[in-house]
């Protein structure tokens, strides 16, 4: 066995442990840090591959941002993980066969359709001559070969982002939100009022009760 293969068993190894411990973890923020691994690792396999701009577009896009959002909304919200946690038996049949039929889409994938063959004449030139990029290649591929799924990838992004703004700003009673428009039209008098109080006088104590006070 040579370098490459051990580095790849090694790499492989992590990341099946580490994609096991986020879907068995009980902390949540646990779970959130060995998808972290997960995808470190991920990387290490793309960079073996010969793949630079994909292995550094999942450290930069998903480790630097997704799943640093992903640990604020975890400890911000404060999950009940035992109310969570009441139906998982419940659901664990569907879950289980779910989880069967993708194992098995994903082996049909692997095995048909990523075996390792032999470059073309051409592929191996250009690979050889020196201005090649691999993000140059990559474009062109995605933008010629895959533009229909990249173009309905983005239609599902945002339709998603739509409905997380029309859910972020539904009416809620519970909500503290104040309409700008009407922020801007405010005025001195809506915000502060001056009330004329008539004066009272306070009457004396008598003799009597403030002589039976001072008494030991």
């Amino acid at each position: 066995m040579d370098v490459q293969s051990a580095l790849f068993y090694a790499f492989a190894a992590v990341l099946l442990f580490a994609a096991f411990r986020v879907i068995t973890a009980r902390n949540p923020v646990h779970a959130a840090l060995f998808l972290v691994l997960a995808f470190f690792q991920a990387s290490a396999l793309w960079l073996m591959l010969k793949a630079e701009f994909l292995a550094i577009t999942l450290v930069l896009v998903y480790v630097g941002a997704v799943m640093v959002l992903f640990l604020f909304v975890v400890m911000m919200l404060d999950i009940n993980i035992d109310g969570m946690r009441k139906g998982f038996w419940k659901h664990f049949p569907l879950a289980a066969v779910m989880g069967a039929v993708i194992a098995l889409e994903m082996a049909a994938v692997l095995m048909g359709g990523f075996r390792v063959t032999a470059p073309p004449a051409a592929a191996a030139a250009s690979q050889a001559a020196a201005d090649y990029s691999n993000t140059k290649e990559l474009g062109k591929v995605l933008y010629s070969q895959y533009l229909l799924p990249l173009q309905a990838a983005a239609a599902l992004l945002l339709v998603a982002i739509i409905a997380a703004i029309a859910l972020t700003f539904r009416e809620r009673k519970d909500s503290k939100a104040i309409d700008a428009s009407e922020q801007v039209r405010v005025k001195r008098g809506d915000r502060v009022q001056l009330l004329k109080i008539a004066p009272s006088a306070v009457a004396p104590e008598p003799p009597a009760a403030a002589a039976e006070e001072t008494k030991p």
